[in-house]
């Protein structure tokens, strides 16, 4: 669908909507980011999954990515608090192995691939470069990143600790990164915002979960415009 068509369908969408809604929902959406994406590698805990996700959307960071190499994700309603459904969620699944094409499909998209875990190589938190897009990898707290998801990453940042406990679990791991680096990356990264047009695909996205009879809708504005004839 072209742009102007997609914004022709958000106006369809917005006056089903009241007025304060549409305004709530543009003010957060002036905050999204995808300069920043977090990716989760086979992780099985689903709670810590779930408050990942949480986390991501208070934080403003619209896409997450899940890589499902032998753990089915599924969303634990009682932690993720709804959060999921204004995130832009990418599921890996496909393959026995998923990581490769995840990161790789990132790496092609402009990203830094940056794995959360000490390193011979790493960098504190607070000295990770964020002038280019940036894709943090996390692991399960039992076994880590795979050798696959280290050789693919090019940089590797850890958070400092004190105490005698190895690590944190991941869902305070990426809170902690996300408080740290999403604001740095609004106040010393231009055009950290999403575009125009990924702004209208988000919105549309909203509104949809947002709307009774989303598909009544859409048939509606499919037919009045004629747009079937050149929709997939």
């Amino acid at each position: 669908m072209e742009l102007y068509q997609k914004q022709l369908l958000l106006e369809h969408l917005s006056a089903h909507v009241t007025e304060k809604r549409l305004e709530k929902m543009t003010g957060i959406l002036a905050w999204r980011t995808r300069h920043l994406t977090l990716v989760m590698e086979d992780i099985y805990q689903s709670q810590n999954a779930s408050a990942v996700l949480r986390s991501c959307e208070c934080f403003g960071v619209q896409d997450v990515h899940i890589i499902e190499n032998r753990n089915t994700y599924e969303i634990n309603p009682d932690v993720a608090l709804g959060s999921s459904k204004w995130l832009s969620l990418f599921k890996y699944n496909r393959e026995n192995f998923n990581t490769t094409a995840c990161l790789t499909s990132l790496r092609d998209q402009g990203y830094r691939i940056v794995a959360t875990t000490p390193h011979k190589d790493d960098c504190l938190l607070e000295e990770l470069p964020v002038d280019r897009k940036t894709a943090l990898v996390f692991g399960t707290e039992l076994d880590g990143l795979t050798h696959e998801a280290m050789s693919m990453s090019d940089a590797f940042v850890r958070i400092p600790m004190l105490g005698f406990t190895e690590s944190f679990n991941i869902s305070v791991s990426a809170a902690i990164c996300l408080y740290h680096l999403a604001p740095r990356i609004r106040n010393t990264v231009r055009n950290w915002e999403l575009t125009e047009e990924e702004r209208t695909d988000v919105m549309i996205g909203w509104l949809l979960q947002s709307v009774r009879n989303p598909e009544n809708l859409l048939n509606h504005y499919k037919k009045k415009l004629g747009i079937e004839r050149f929709m997939t």
